[in-house]
C-alpha cells in the first residue's frame, strides 16, 4: 500500500526544462480520449489539472467543447501548446478557479502523484457536474529491448534511487495504493507507443525529475555516463519500438438524488 499523498509543498521539477518536457514526452494514444468521450453524458466543459505542456488537454479538446488548463509551474504554462479550445492557467491543483458543478470531465495524466490528494479530490468533487467523470493515468518505465531496458532500469533503480521524490512509489505501483473518491470504472488495458532513435530515448531520460536532481547534487549528468552503453545496447537500427503501459483510473460523480415518488 502507497502512503496516502497529503500536503506535499509543490516542487516545480518540471519548470527549467519545460523545453525537453514538450520535445520529449511520448503522446497518450487516442484511444484513451476515445474511452473518456465514450463515458461523458453530455461534451460541455473539461478541466485538465496539472497540465504541464497541455498535451493533455488539447486531446481533451476533442471530446469536449471548451478545455480549462491549469498548472502551477509558470515556465510550462508559458510553453504550453495553443488551442483555441483550451484555456491556459497558472494555479495550484486544489485552485482550480472554476464555479460549482461547471465541468464534465476531470484529466490529471502523469502528475497526480505530486497533489495534495484531499485538496484535489474535494476541488473536483466541487466542479463536476453530477455525473461528471473523473480520470486519471501515470506510465512508469518503458519496453525496448532486453539489451536497452536492462541500462534503462539501472539508471532507474539504483543509480538514481536516492533522487525519486516519495510520490515516484505511487506510480511504480500504478496508482493501485491511491484512493480515489468514486467507484472506479474498468478500463481495458491501454499503452502508449513511439518509434524513437536512440537520441530521443536519452532525451527523454533528460526529463525525468530525479535526473534533474542528480546534475544539482552530483553535478554531473547521469545520462551523459550511460550514453555510450544505450548507443551499444541500441545496435545499427535507426528506431525501434517503444511502449509504456498506461495505468487509468476512471469514476463517475455520483448524480444528484432524486426525491422518492411518494
Amino acid at each position: 500500500m502507497v502512503d496516502e499523498l497529503t500536503q506535499q509543498p509543490f516542487l516545480d521539477y518540471a519548470s527549467r526544462d519545460a523545453q525537453a518536457y514538450q520535445r520529449y514526452r511520448p503522446h497518450y494514444p487516442r484511444a484513451l480520449f476515445d474511452l473518456l468521450g465514450a463515458q461523458l453524458q453530455r461534451r460541455g466543459q473539461g478541466w485538465d489539472a496539472g497540465t504541464g505542456n497541455g498535451q493533455v488537454a488539447v486531446a481533451v479538446a476533442a471530446v469536449v467543447a471548451r478545455v480549462w488548463a491549469t498548472d502551477e509551474s509558470g515556465a510550462q504554462i508559458a510553453l504550453a501548446t495553443p488551442h483555441p479550445r483550451v484555456t491556459y492557467q497558472r494555479n495550484p491543483a486544489g485552485q482550480s478557479g472554476l464555479p460549482s458543478a461547471s465541468v464534465d470531465l476531470v484529466t490529471v495524466g502523469q502528475a497526480l502523484h505530486w497533489f495534495d490528494l484531499p485538496t484535489f479530490y474535494a476541488e473536483a468533487d466541487r466542479v463536476l457536474r453530477p455525473g461528471g467523470v473523473l480520470a486519471v493515468w501515470c506510465y512508469c518505465r518503458c519496453q525496448i529491448t532486453p539489451a536497452v531496458d536492462r541500462l534503462v532500469e539501472h539508471l532507474y533503480a539504483e543509480t538514481l534511487e536516492p533522487y525519486w521524490a516519495p510520490g515516484r512509489r505511487a506510480v511504480e505501483d500504478g496508482y493501485a495504493g491511491l484512493s480515489f473518491p468514486y467507484v472506479t470504472i474498468p478500463v481495458d488495458a491501454l499503452e502508449m507507443e513511439v518509434e524513437w532513435g536512440v537520441q530521443e530515448l536519452i532525451g527523454y531520460l533528460g526529463t525525468w525529475s530525479a535526473v534533474r536532481k542528480y546534475r544539482t547534487a552530483q553535478g554531473e549528468d547521469p545520462v551523459d555516463s550511460l550514453r555510450e552503453a544505450l548507443l551499444d545496447a541500441w545496435g545499427s537500427v535507426s528506431r525501434r519500438s517503444v511502449t509504456w503501459p498506461l495505468m487509468v483510473k476512471l469514476g463517475r460523480k455520483p448524480e444528484t438524488l432524486r426525491k422518492a415518488d411518494t
